[in-house]
């Protein structure tokens, strides 16, 4: 595996005259957990979208775990697990059937899917609502049923967008201690969006902010905290003074919908 798990040069998506993404030079080192902060609009989803080989770039180039992202997308798609937005859970099939169908599209072995399943399960605390419908789980469990679905197939690389989005602090400090232990049990590494300054804080080694499609700061909190030059300076303090034009920051309307749709459906 190579140090930098994610590593790319000037990679750019253009929609017509918008740039989502504009000429991004970054590396993600492998095991850290980086956090990838903006917001609604910056360009983040855009980016992931990207790296996950379910978007092609308009020009540049990115490499995932040594392999091209247009190139070699089918080795990439096999090196991680992505967990959007988006609900991606089957509400009308019990937890183990959703592990069932994952554990056939990453075409793992007949005979190592059942034990697989059972500890993703017991891994992410769900044994016990296994044979249940998903429709009557609540957020935080569906979220960690889609972190199950997503690592199934143990990739180095776990993409989590807004992964506690939702989620009541209960249900959001349960999501990431198991998301933790990913991290230490199996090496993951994780690379996630948040708009819990909080939680990027007390989680990522390294964090970026993007705005307006471009990187503006990167580093480890505490460094981007000091650099601000004030007592007590917080990351959301970082996050304003980098990313705070309430005239250019928000979104759309269709993400803001996307975002408040996705909250409603797991709170």
């Amino acid at each position: 595996m190579p140090d930098a798990i994610i590593k790319t040069s000037a990679l750019t998506r253009s929609f017509g005259a918008l740039t989502a993404v504009n000429a991004l030079d970054i590396e993600v080192e492998t095991g850290e957990v980086f956090g990838l902060l903006g917001p609604n609009g910056a360009g983040k989803t855009t980016l992931i979208k990207m790296l996950t080989t379910l978007l092609p770039p308009t020009s540049g180039r990115a490499s995932v775990a040594g392999f091209d992202i247009v190139r070699q997308d089918c080795n990439v798609r096999r090196m991680i697990g992505y967990v959007p937005q988006l609900l991606s859970a089957d509400g009308t099939l019990t937890g183990y059937e959703n592990l069932s169908i994952f554990a056939q599209l990453y075409d793992l072995p007949r005979a190592e899917r059942a034990e697989r399943i059972r500890y993703a399960l017991t891994f992410m605390g769900l044994e016990e609502a296994a044979n249940k419908l998903v429709r009557d789980y609540s957020g935080g469990m569906i979220r960690r049923l889609e972190i199950a679905q997503s690592t199934l197939h143990h990739p180095p690389l776990l993409f989590l967008d807004e992964p506690t989005i939702g989620l009541d602090p209960i249900a959001r400090k349960a999501v990431w201690e198991h998301i933790e232990r990913l991290r230490v049990e199996f090496g993951t590494t994780i690379f996630l969006t948040t708009h819990f300054m909080e939680e990027a804080d007390a989680m990522c080694s390294r964090v970026a902010i993007m705005h307006l499609g471009n990187i503006v700061t990167m580093g480890a909190p505490l460094d981007l905290k000091s650099s601000l030059g004030q007592a007590n300076a917080t990351l959301d303090d970082v996050f304003v003074h980098y990313a705070g034009s309430s005239l250019e920051s928000g979104g759309s309307y269709r993400e803001t919908s996307r975002t408040r749709r996705t909250a409603r459906r797991l709170g």
